[in-house]
């Protein structure tokens, strides 16, 4: 299966891949290797951490649970158990993965972080580099995801903050933070938790709320919302179901502009599938928010040594700063191809469902914008795709 020799000048040892390339260990890489698998398809999977699913086992906080039911979060082949929650526990889930490499016996190659990558017009065939390897295939799949890197925002005052600054990627619960004022910089699904948290820990939390966003009750009736929200599109066009979703909404969690929050004017779904934005799924936050528990607070203007001042004109002190600012790829600072990636953002040009195939057999999985369930459908079509060349090209 491997051929391998060191180059002469740089003492870099060079395998020959007859199979494709994946890079990234997580749900992805996972997926795309279980059904390469079942294809009968070799492959080598290039992982820079030491574990498998890295992203959930060191930078996700402790309370996190899947956002939706576990059957819309399935990888191929293989169903969540059935004792597990609906919306199975982060260590669920992490458990779940694991089982999923040992049922198909997958075996990432830790500790190999990818330099760069390019293409070779002359052979046809794809580099990979590491620090040891230089892996030549002809298929390169691209899994490490659209969350392979903190955000970390330039505000301005923020280095004279003599304060505790973190990302949530180091946050894993409040419990150190008992007593203490908390400033969550970021509204989003992570911003409203890990400040649903630290609330629940006992600190004095407040939020930033800049820009307008939609938030939506997790269950509707008893059902999860975006079941519902499936079901519906199937009979009913975007901007209807967009309405119901606002209404059932407003009947569940009230008036969310009583509290300081703006929705947008176009709705949840449709929002969605134009600019990538996820609406919010409320766990209990907006509750907190209602009874002041938590305070929203509006743009930072920029910080002082001690606190914030905010670009209403309020100032407040605050200890210590979580930036739930989110991640993004990392591919544009490694891979040296324009055509199927974006350099600015390091996700594909094409949007789903033509995000997973480019040119000179290249692919990517984890990039669809669409959660575990883009994950389950790329996964499946790149192996498609790759095992019928693969079968041509054994026949010859």
């Amino acid at each position: 299966m491997e051929c391998s020799f060191k180059t002469v000048n740089l003492e870099i040892k060079r395998v020959c891949i007859l199979g494709p390339v994946i890079i990234g260990a997580g749900p992805s890489g996972l997926a795309t290797a279980a059904c390469l698998k079942q294809k009968e398809v070799p492959f080598i999977i290039l992982e820079r951490e030491s574990c498998l699913a890295s992203l959930w086992k060191l930078k996700m906080y402790d309370r996190l649970r899947l956002h939706l039911p576990k059957k819309f979060c399935e990888l191929p082949y293989m169903p969540f158990p059935r004792e597990f929650t609906l919306y199975p526990t982060k260590q669920q889930f992490i458990s779940y993965l694991e089982a999923y490499a040992k049922c198909f016996s997958i075996e990432p190659l830790f500790g190999k972080e990818v330099r760069w990558a390019k293409y070779d017009m002359t052979m046809g065939f794809w580099c990979v580099r590491t620090n040891e390897f230089e892996f030549v295939c002809r298929w390169l799949v691209i899994a490490t995801g659209e969350n392979a890197e903190p955000v970390l925002p330039e505000i301005a005052g923020l280095q004279d903050f003599r304060g505790k600054v973190i990302h949530t990627n180091e946050y894993k619960n409040g419990a150190d933070f008992h007593g203490r004022k908390v400033l969550v910089v970021g509204c989003g699904n992570s911003g409203m938790e890990v400040g649903l948290d630290l609330c629940n820990s006992g600190a004095q939390v407040s939020l930033v709320v800049r820009d307008q966003l939609h938030i939506l009750p997790k269950e509707v009736l008893g059902r999860s919302t975006f079941a519902l929200s499936m079901w519906l599109l199937k009979w009913l066009p975007v901007r209807l179901v967009d309405q119901f979703l606002i209404l059932c909404s407003r009947i569940v969690l009230g008036d969310i502009r009583k509290i300081g929050i703006k929705r947008p004017k176009i709705g949840p779904l449709e929002l969605k599938n134009t600019t990538g934005k996820t609406p919010v799924l409320d766990v209990g936050a907006i509750a907190k928010i209602k009874s002041r528990d938590i305070e929203v607070v509006r743009g930072i203007k920029r910080f002082t040594s001690r606190g914030v001042e905010f670009e209403d004109g309020k100032a407040d002190e605050f200890e210590t700063v979580v930036l739930a600012t989110g991640y993004r790829s990392n591919v544009a600072s490694w891979l040296m191809e324009g055509g199927f990636f974006n350099r600015k953002d390091g996700c594909t040009k094409n949007l789903f469902p033509n995000n997973w195939k480019g040119k000179n057999g290249i692919y990517s999985v984890g990039f669809s914008g669409r959660g575990l369930l883009g994950v389950s459908i790329d996964s499946q079509r790149i192996a498609e795709d790759i095992a019928s060349q693969w079968n041509s090209q054994m026949k010859h």
